[in-house]
């Protein structure tokens, strides 16, 4: 199978012969959970790719760390708990839970080994750099002076040293905690051994700053000082022998179906996350095994369920690594457009979004505008009323800001707040105890269904009429992910989504059934019907010999329902594109099953997050006639069945040119950040000769402003798909 990814020029390869494969048996679908750990591999070569910046390689790498623990956090843990209480049901795929759980381990485990091997080969590009990690036994008087001072000022005062013996149980260790097991001996002949933890705080940086001449950057290692320091924590006793470990625990809530309180029994719940069960440790190597087994006794693991690490225990934290002080080592900066169409109404969001439907494309265009547009609603008195779903936002939030100070001034302020937005649950309820006390109306949906639509409508008085005006989003209400997640943000007074958008907040708020909504489709009621409808729609086109295209693009594609109505319109001749980030269950180029299919990755400097399905509709694409949608949800069951999502069709002539011939033509051009998924699931990257130009989605949005924005500057004609040269 071909490796072009220039999905928008280069023809389909030809169909793979897999005689093996059964195209209506489980094998027609490929892992959820190994296919994220594909996902994870792209994120890890991203730190090893010579085209990305030095220190950006390091922030790839700490996030493969941290997504590889969530990913243990929650999927290893469910898949753990099935296992346990003797759950055999297949997945899709026809793996059990127990034969999933052995493949992770094993792909796991080799993930977390490169993750190692990548460190050692960055640590010997930052030496060079001038960024260094000492050893301890190589340090300077000076260096031992300084690290003295530090200790005594800044870490002593913060640690808790423990001895274990039957006078000091085991301690608890947290998720993701990080401690030093010891091995100590009294300095006095003969004295006696003395067991130990040395839990590490979190709240200390891990890397700890040594002097340095200017232009360098020196820094040890935090558990190296402890260790320099065991003395003044443990009198009369010196190091045997130690070793790092770290713990992670099951981190999913699990709630009472009845719960009267739903925010009190979700205060309960993360208090529980924090006991889960661990379901990965991570030790460094050479530990003594008598201390190891105590550990592992403690904790309640089995020696298979230990990662032995010839390195680095918490790899995570090689975050701290990336430092601004080091602008030549970065991406270089990019400060977010402003939309023309804004600036020529001064700054009024209402008036922008009265004379057209407005598209912006996060970050190249600024967050800030969502903000604006709520700010303006709250100050506004010609304004009444402000309904605003909140699934993820950020600790000090400008937009909740908004909506207090729109509430406090008066206006009918209604907020959704989804309490079950894993690992932000204690977030939003400060934000709902807060906006309750300006005097919103706050609702917290469903509680078997997550709210995952992101949705906002401010009701203006205008003349001797109510206009309504909505935000429509693929993303979060958070200004500090759309710096760096690539979405959608649509703004318009169109009628019928104003009446759209309010039937779906009755819903959330009164449980009313939406009915007769006129221009979107909400989950889980009509948005998965809707995608298959217009699935089998092209297949009729292809059927009658009209073009037949669908161009799509998600962060993952797992639901079973639609995979196959995926395949049904490939096996009708529909040309299906896909621009899939991360988990992908559909494996595409098979010869009787999906040789209509193609799908790539993209993992570049932003992370993909905005949800667009294209349709022809007999014309092909792109063309101005094609039926085009933009989505707050994946293709995936919880997001189709047991979600509240919504897909909105476009119907503006100017942001259905911006959304197929700019956002998605781009993605399917682009080669650079690109990976093709092959047959048995696997992603592969062409590798670009170095020198040679390889087109760069993320560059060519960032040097061209989005049609639909462009105010007085005109949207003529789309822009050439080309950008600048490296720097």
């Amino acid at each position: 199978m071909t490796h072009d990814a220039n999905f928008l020029q280069a023809p389909f390869a030809a169909p793979v012969e897999m005689p093996d494969l059964d195209p209506n048996g489980p094998g027609r679908f490929f892992n959820r959970e190994l296919s994220w750990l594909g996902f994870n591999w792209r994120v890890l070569e991203e730190a090893e790719n010579p085209r990305v910046p030095l220190l950006e390689r390091v922030r790839f790498l700490s996030i493969s760390a941290s997504n590889l623990d969530e990913f243990y956090n929650v999927r290893v843990a469910g898949l753990r708990e099935l296992t346990q209480a003797g759950n055999t049901t297949p997945a899709a795929d026809g793996l059990t839970p127990a034969q999933q759980l052995r493949e992770i381990d094993a792909r796991a485990r080799e993930l977390m080994h490169s993750q190692q091997r990548v460190l050692g080969e960055l640590r010997e590009l930052m030496e060079a750099e001038g960024i260094h990690i000492c050893e301890r036994d190589k340090l300077t008087e000076a260096d031992r002076d300084h690290l003295r001072e530090t200790f005594i000022e800044q870490i002593f005062p913060v640690l808790s040293p423990l001895a274990i013996d039957p006078a000091h149980p085991f301690p608890f260790i947290a998720n993701l905690g990080y401690c030093l097991a010891l091995q100590l001996e009294q300095k006095a002949s003969g004295g006696k051994a003395l067991q130990a933890l040395l839990p590490i705080p979190q709240q200390i940086d891990r890397f700890v700053a040594l002097p340095a001449e200017d232009g360098q950057h020196r820094f040890i290692f935090l558990e190296d000082v402890l260790l320099l320091h065991i003395a003044a924590l443990f009198p009369g006793y010196r190091v045997k022998d130690h070793f790092g470990f770290r713990v992670l625990r099951d981190s999913d809530l699990e709630l009472e179906e009845e719960a009267e309180d739903l925010v009190r029994e979700f205060e309960v719940a993360l208090k529980r996350r924090r006991r889960g069960e661990v379901v990965r440790t991570t030790i460094s190597a050479g530990a003594p095994e008598g201390l190891k087994q105590i550990v592992m006794r403690e904790l309640h693991v089995r020696d298979d369920e230990i990662v032995e690490l010839d390195g680095m225990v918490g790899v995570v934290d090689t975050k701290e690594l990336v430092l601004d002080a080091r602008p030549d080592l970065l991406w270089p900066n990019y400060t977010p457009r402003v939309p023309e169409r804004v600036q020529d109404h001064d700054g009024d969001m209402f008036a922008a979004i009265r004379q057209k439907d407005m598209l912006l494309h996060h970050p190249y265009e600024t967050f800030d505008m969502v903000i604006r547009f709520l700010t303006q609603a709250a100050q506004d008195p010609d304004v009444l009323a402000i309904k605003n779903t909140l699934y993820r936002t950020s600790k000090n939030s400008p937009i909740v800001d908004a909506l207090c100070e729109a509430a406090e001034d008066g206006k009918s302020v209604t907020a959704l707040v989804e309490l079950k937005a894993r690992f932000d649950e204690a977030a939003n309820i400060r934000q709902s105890r807060r906006l309750e006390r300006a005097g919103a109306h706050v609702v917290y949906g469903f509680l078997e269904w997550k709210t995952h639509a992101k949705i906002a409508t401010v009701v203006r008085r205008e003349g001797d009429k109510l206009v309504t005006y909505t935000h429509w989003g693929t993303g979060n209400y958070h200004p500090i992910t759309a710096r760096f997640y690539t979405d959608l943000s649509f703004f318009t007074c169109d009628a019928q989504l104003g009446r759209d958008a309010a039937k779906v907040f009755n819903y959330l708020s009164g449980y009313a059934h939406p009915e007769g909504l006129e221009n979107i489709s909400i989950s889980p009621h009509s948005l998965k019907p809707k995608l298959i409808e217009m699935l089998e729609r092209e297949a009729g086109h292809a059927a009658k010999g009209r073009p037949a295209h669908v161009w799509a693009k998600m962060n993952s594609l797992i639901e079973p329902g639609i995979i196959d109505a995926l395949y049904k319109a490939s096996q009708a001749g529909v040309k299906i594109e896909l621009v899939v980030r991360g988990i992908c269950g559909l494996r595409p180029g098979v010869k009787g099953l999906s040789e209509n299919i193609r799908v790539k990755s993209i993992v570049g400097r932003f992370l993909e997050h905005s949800r667009i399905v294209c349709f022809g509709d007999g014309h092909g694409l792109p063309h101005r006639k094609a039926r085009v949608f933009i989505s707050s949800a994946d293709w995936m069951g919880r997001n189709l069945n047991r979600r509240v999502e919504h897909l909105v069709e476009i119907k503006n002539d100017t942001v259905k040119a911006q959304i197929v011939s700019q956002i998605m033509a781009a993605n399917l051009a682009d080669v650079a950040q690109s990976w093709v998924m092959q047959p048995d699931g696997h992603f592969v990257r062409k590798p670009v000769p170095e020198g040679e130009f390889a087109f760069n989605c993320h560059r060519f949005f960032m040097e061209n402003p989005s049609l639909s924005g462009r105010g007085s500057a005109g949207a003529a004609d789309v822009p050439t798909l080309t950008h600048g040269a490296d720097e």
